[in-house]
């Protein structure tokens, strides 16, 4: 019993310190919002036409939504050589670093292809890119278009905030604010809008980077290995095909918190017709194909002679 309470105050602890970035992000928002509506626009702004600009566009918004999960499947000892046989008929290209079928010891399933057990969650993510800390969420197949809007449009909210608050940041330090708590705030808001902007624009090109070759952060770290051997370029569609896996087709769906990425999360074209038809677990070896072709060539010839 000892050791199981340990365990379970353990990974309540855990769970609290996961949430600690998701408590600090949102109140740097909260007190961003104030600093900016209050402080400085209803404060510190004179001229109300442009205090009524800055308002408006401010409070233009968009969210995005939960991550799709790969549920758990109970299987005993005795179904893993029936699950090894049945894998030959499932779409699955990659494998593990040694040839093996990617299978998940804690869920006790076949990973589909891109599909990675998280830690943090305890749950196989369908085409994982990695876990969040800031929001405490994985980011994967169902939800990596979200992700990638709620880069663009943090990134226009501090942009933004940083191109308004600019002048203002200037008057602090010519002395061209009234004395009041408001200039600090300014002053705080306009470095904060900074850090952040700096930081977001990196993340934001890095991911639209990953976006045009089809990978995702865990691809880009370690290539994924297909029965032919590791190919960081193995779901490389090309540059437009790969920007519509993500967005989708429809062009007026790409800027909106709605879902439209391709595919069905749990299989990917591939580069080549000669990868996508080389499954796993085919029923003849590679090998054995080739020592066979080189055999009719062999035998081809000296018929010939």
């Amino acid at each position: 019993m000892a050791p199981s309470g340990s365990r379970s105050i353990k990974r309540s602890c855990q769970t609290v310190l996961y949430w600690i970035p998701v408590i600090f992000i949102t109140i740097i928002v909260a007190w961003s919002y104030y600093a900016y509506v209050v402080q400085l626009c209803i404060e510190s702004i004179d001229n109300i036409g442009e205090k009524i600009v800055y308002l408006l566009a401010y409070h233009f918004h968009l969210s995005y939504s939960d991550k799709e999960l790969l549920e758990r499947e109970d299987r005993g000892e005795s179904q893993q050589e029936i699950l090894r046989r049945l894998a030959k008929d499932l779409p699955i290209y990659t494998r593990t670093m040694s040839g093996a079928i990617r299978f998940c010891d804690r869920c006790q399933l076949v990973k589909p292809d891109r599909c990675h057990h998280c830690s943090v969650c305890d749950k196989c993510i369908l085409k994982m890119d990695h876990h969040c800390p800031w929001v405490n969420n994985c980011v994967g197949f169902s939800n990596y278009k979200f992700f990638m809007l709620f880069l663009a449009y943090s990134l226009l909210y501090c942009l933004f905030i940083t191109a308004t608050d600019l002048q203002y940041f200037i008057k602090f330090w010519i002395d061209g604010l009234p004395d009041s708590q408001a200039k600090f705030h300014i002053m705080f808001l306009f470095f904060a809008a900074s850090m952040f902007s700096v930081s977001l624009a990196s993340l934001f090109v890095y991911h639209c980077w990953l976006v045009c070759k089809n990978r995702s952060t865990l691809e880009a770290f370690r290539a994924p290995p297909f029965r032919h051997g590791a190919d960081k370029n193995g779901f490389s569609l090309g540059l437009s095909k790969n920007f519509r896996q993500v967005f989708g087709d429809e062009i007026r769906y790409w800027p909106l918190p709605v879902f439209s990425s391709v595919g069905e999360s749990h299989q990917f074209p591939i580069k080549t017709l000669r990868e996508s038809q080389s499954r796993l677990l085919n029923s003849a070896p590679s090998w054995t194909e080739n020592g066979a072709a080189e055999d009719k060539e062999r035998l081809g010839e000296g018929s010939t002679i």
